[in-house]
């Protein structure tokens, strides 16, 4: 952005008519004057409309001038500020000192008006070329719009004072519908121009205070200041409507494209602007795969009625009716936070597995804890009787036990995180991660005839001929597993924990193979004895559900 036609200045000045007389000076130059003698408004009105200049009279009393010129240079402004000191101190070295750490310019007392209003327009000139070079390190060179990058950087800003003065900010992602088709069938020189066709739109649509990013490729994100989700979802639909009514010509043709919306609005429980974008994301994914061409609140991304449309046929119609705890791995035992390290890294190293979910006294999800925390602070000294709590990730990503599976495996497919966690009344249950929920997807397909394998022989299926055989190697493997858990119970051995959870884990693995392996048979061989899938699957939930009861129980404290 280069330097507006009337510069903003904040003069800072305790003498009320050397004040006055310079406000006079520079308006009649064609700059916007802020004047204060206050040292703490002078920082709020630097914080909150960002000057071009600050003009600091280094002698007045109750103003830490190098004070305020530090804060200044240490926050992260849109837009650098021009500092000039007037002074009558005499100490040649003093003024380089202050030149040196964070003034751009001074002028000695008393001040002159041709010499100061000379000192600005050449602090503006350099401001324009710094605006100038600024704006091409930070815009998209193509739409003109800010970049990625820059969004991270300004929603900083707005981010902290939503927080500050509780306001309400909402985050829009905007994908253009089969973008790569435009590109395949008109050459990239037209995508490009409906790219910037685009991106005027949602300028047009913008308040100054808004920021539009192209985030990447044929996607864009908005930022919208001081407006909830349901403000969002009106502004988006709009620029939904004219996207999709908008027509760009090429070759005596009109083309016109659609977008798909996703909106999160600012949430309490939210760490990180970061996570507002992942949130906003993750509804513009359901906007998508729910048909595209609408706009999706994250608030609805959980609704059974949005995820419906898109889990209708195919593979996805397995997910119909699933919730979490139908796929959930139990959780047999956790962390408490009371707990030490030493603690932690026992338990890892016994239950070999690379993270846990944490729980206060009363048993309730507060965090997560994993091997690369221990990892992260194991030089440091006595670092084993540091508390649980004192390292754990609160941020922990969880769902409640009738959470629709899609909604899981939408959002596993879209983030870096492994597994999440699964609660019933804020107490964690079970873990869904994306190894488990691949098992039970592939399983599924098998056992309700929808994966047909290819007539050629041993093309992903077992052979008939040995069928019989795979499912008596799972009975016999499941039996042995039940008898290993058996002994360990029986035996007093300090040891028996992780054998008992490892088990049910692996038995919980088993009855799945078996009913997978039951459906290739109903396909494929005549089995009286063979029970019906539904029926199998209904023994495997009780039974599975039944027998980790019965282990919490013995395994509980007191027991």
């Amino acid at each position: 952005m280069s330097a507006p036609d009337r510069p903003q200045v904040l003069l800072v000045n305790g003498d009320l008519a050397q004040r006055r007389k310079q406000v006079s000076w520079l308006s009649a130059d064609g700059f916007d004057v802020i004047a204060t003698d206050d040292e703490h408004e002078a920082t709020t009105t630097i914080r909150e409309d960002c000057p071009n200049f600050l003009i600091v009279d280094w002698d007045t009393q109750d103003i830490n001038a190098l004070e305020l010129c530090h804060r200044v240079r240490e926050n992260c402004l849109q837009r650098y500020v021009y500092t000039v000191f007037l002074t009558s101190r005499g100490d040649a070295q003093e003024v380089l000192q202050a030149l040196k750490e964070c003034a751009d310019d001074f002028l000695t007392k008393p001040v002159q008006k041709g010499e100061l209003l000379a000192r600005l327009h050449a602090g503006r000139r350099i401001l324009e070329r710094e605006s100038r070079l600024s704006k091409l390190a930070k815009s998209d060179p193509l739409t003109g719009l800010p970049t990625q990058r820059t969004l991270y950087e300004l929603i900083e800003r707005e981010w902290s004072r939503a927080r500050r003065y509780q306001l309400p900010m909402s985050c829009v992602m905007i994908d253009l519908d089969f973008f790569k088709r435009v590109n395949d069938t008109y050459g990239h020189s037209f995508g490009n121009e409906v790219l910037c066709s685009i991106a005027k739109i949602l300028k047009d649509n913008c308040r100054t205070s808004d920021i539009v990013t192209r985030y990447g490729g044929e996607e864009f994100c908005a930022l919208l200041p001081e407006t909830d989700e349901r403000n969002a979802l009106i502004w988006a639909e709009q620029v939904r409507e004219t996207i999709a009514n908008t027509y760009i010509a090429i070759d005596n043709k009109k083309v016109r494209v659609t977008a798909s919306c996703g909106i999160a609005g600012l949430l309490e429980d939210l760490k990180s602007p970061e996570q507002l974008v992942d949130l906003a994301d993750q509804a513009l994914l359901v906007a998508k795969q729910s048909g595209r061409d609408r706009v999706v609140p994250f608030q609805a991304v959980n609704d059974s009625s949005i995820l419906r449309s898109h889990a209708e046929q195919g593979p996805s119609a397995l997910f119909r009716g699933v919730r979490a705890r139908d796929v959930m791995t139990t959780v047999v035992a956790g962390l408490n936070w009371e707990d030490d390290l030493w603690c932690a890294s026992q338990f890892f190293l016994r239950f070999r597995i690379g993270s846990a979910p944490v729980v206060n006294n009363e048993g309730k999800l507060v965090g997560i804890i994993s091997e690369t925390d221990l990892m992260s602070i194991m030089l440091w000294p006595d670092w084993w009787s540091t508390k649980i709590k004192d390292v754990m990730k609160t941020n922990v990503v969880f769902y409640e036990e009738d959470a629709p599976v899609l909604a899981i495996y939408e959002f596993l497919c879209r983030v870096a995180i492994r597994r999440v966690i699964v609660v019933d009344e804020d107490r964690p249950t079970g873990v869904i991660s994306r190894s488990s929920l691949l098992r039970w997807f592939c399983n599924s397909l098998k056992a309700q005839n929808v994966y047909r394998p290819s007539d050629e022989e041993g093309a992903g299926e077992p052979k008939i001929g040995n069928s019989r055989d795979r499912f008596l190697e799972t009975v016999i493997d499941l039996t042995r597993e039940t008898a290993l858990m058996e002994s360990s119970l029986r035996e007093d051995d300090s040891d028996v924990l992780p054998c008992l959870i490892g088990g049910v884990s692996r038995i919980e693995e088993l009855v799945n193979d078996l009913l997978a392996l039951s459906g290739y048979v109903n396909r494929h061989e005549t089995l009286a004895s063979a029970p019906d899938t539904d029926e199998l699957s209904r023994l495997q939930t009780a039974g599975v559900g039944n027998l980790k009861a019965h282990l919490e129980s013995a395994i509980s404290p007191g027991n």
